[in-house]
């Protein structure tokens, strides 16, 4: 019998909280349905695509989810449908070509001057439209040893000034083997940055503790957090207090989206998003097109769709508000910027 409720998670910013938080996802659809108080006779089929990729999503973000609704913007990015397993023309279980680039175990080294660490094999949420729902992660989780083979690929590629953390999600990892790995990135001297890329500042804020500050700005390194929010009902107090507590430790702070069918592909829920961001010191950075990742068809907007739309967000917003929209290729040298229509 189900007794947990949204609201019986501890949500305080403590080592021990943010932990309990991550272990305890929601990981069954009915009780999913049963938080939300929605009829799970009216779900629409689910449990095929839920066995090719599992349902993970946190209390915090669930509790911003609109009971009753089945089409709650947030809940649209977590719930797991039949149209997953539909046939999908051109798309693929690795549609950035990043197993191709993956040299080493932990490593994928896509850009010059800068190299992407798998430090994450696990994410607190299972976003479906995540290019990454087909990585072989167990075929990433270096040890010790080869961890010091990462840090020494990096020590021998001068061109290396940029370090980002990826995972699945950096944050998801313990601090302790955190603080460890940012010293010694630390200790190699031609690395002036250190990017994490995490949906955790807004699926469980809490993790933006007094230990994760430490390790991640009490280096020499410049610190760079990308959060990945897409719709503004994403942003509620913690998250708030979260994006706070990292602009006072002088973290720069962006935000990369994917554009996504029925959940943010209206100019007032971007302009939203933005302003809202904006207001908490984020800056807008990349709005993706969806990466065309077998499984999540069902969210892809047309790139002549997307163009008008941010072409209408640069008429209604000052520039800074205004995200680049860009793709990303499979081999190509960098993001791929795409011009709005004006």
């Amino acid at each position: 019998m189900i007794t947990r409720t949204a609201a019986s998670v501890d949500t305080h910013f403590t080592s021990s909280r943010w932990q309990q938080i991550l272990s305890s996802v929601v990981t069954d659809a009915d009780e999913l349905f049963h938080l939300l108080r929605l009829n799970p006779a009216e779900a629409p089929p689910h449990l095929e695509a839920v066995k090719q990729f599992p349902l993970r999503v946190p209390i915090p973000f669930i509790n911003r989810i609109e009971p009753g609704n089945w089409n709650d913007p947030l809940l649209q990015q977590v719930l797991p449908i039949a149209q997953e397993l539909a046939p999908q023309s051109g798309f693929t279980a690795d549609p950035l070509g990043e197993q191709d680039k993956n040299v080493a175990k932990g490593i994928i080294h896509k850009y010059q001057g800068r190299l992407l660490l798998i430090v994450g094999t696990s994410c607190a949420v299972n976003c479906r439209y995540c290019f990454r729902r087909h990585f072989p992660y167990e075929d990433n989780r270096p040890n010790t040893q080869q961890w010091q083979s990462a840090l020494e690929y990096i020590t021998n590629d001068t061109s290396i000034s940029e370090v980002i953390f990826s995972g699945g999600d950096p944050l998801a990892v313990n601090d302790k083997r955190l603080a460890w790995l940012v010293k010694s990135i630390a200790a190699i001297p031609h690395v002036t940055r250190l990017r994490i890329h995490s949906r955790l500042p807004i699926m469980i804020p809490q993790r933006i503790t007094d230990e994760m500050l430490s390790w991640f700005t009490q280096t020499r390194l410049k610190p760079v957090m990308v959060i990945h929010c897409n719709h503004p009902n994403e942003i509620d107090q913690d998250v708030c207090t979260a994006l706070q507590k990292l602009r006072d430790h002088n973290v720069t702070l962006l935000n990369q989206a994917v554009l996504l069918k029925g959940i943010n592909n209206q100019l007032e829920t971007q302009i939203q998003l933005n302003e809202t961001l904006f207001q908490q010191g984020v800056l807008p950075y990349y709005l993706f097109l969806l990466d065309r990742v077998l499984g999540a068809a069902h969210f892809e907007v047309p790139e002549c769709e997307a163009k008008q739309l941010v072409g209408e967000m640069l008429k209604h917003c000052p520039g800074y508000l205004v995200p680049k929209l860009a793709r990303e290729q499979a081999g190509a040298p960098t993001k791929l910027p795409i011009l709005p229509v004006l």
